[in-house]
């Protein structure tokens, strides 16, 4: 996987360094590597999940693990799809609802982005 964002214009996951630019293989869009370092002053949260795309606030992710639920009889199965992610400071940086199991805070190293 890329270490790099995936395309803004048509999410493509295989965009590449093209000197000081990154490109897309896909649609052939090319932006400034400025644009991530803009988006990361905005935040100042830099979130990154399993493969190391980086998150934002409102993507959807998909859970890579089975999760136990303290309290609950059940896990999170690996292949559960979660929307509109909200990100936060600490150690479990993902705060999302997921359907059966309510509000819920994720490590963003047990999500890829879906």
């Amino acid at each position: 996987m890329s270490k790099y964002p995936p395309c803004p214009k048509c999410k493509s996951e295989y965009t590449y360094e093209l000197g000081e630019m990154l490109a897309c293989p896909e649609c052939g869009h090319e932006w400034s590597i400025a644009v991530i370092d803009e988006i990361m002053e905005e935040t100042g949260l830099v979130v990154k999940d399993s493969n190391g795309t980086l998150l934002q606030n409102g993507d959807s992710v998909t859970i890579i693990k089975n999760l136990p639920v303290k309290g609950s009889p059940k896990d999170i199965k690996v292949g559960t799809k979660v929307k509109n992610i909200k990100l936060v400071d600490g150690n479990h940086n993902i705060d999302c609802k997921i359907e059966g199991f309510g509000s819920m805070a994720l490590k963003s190293e047990f999500v890829r982005k879906a």
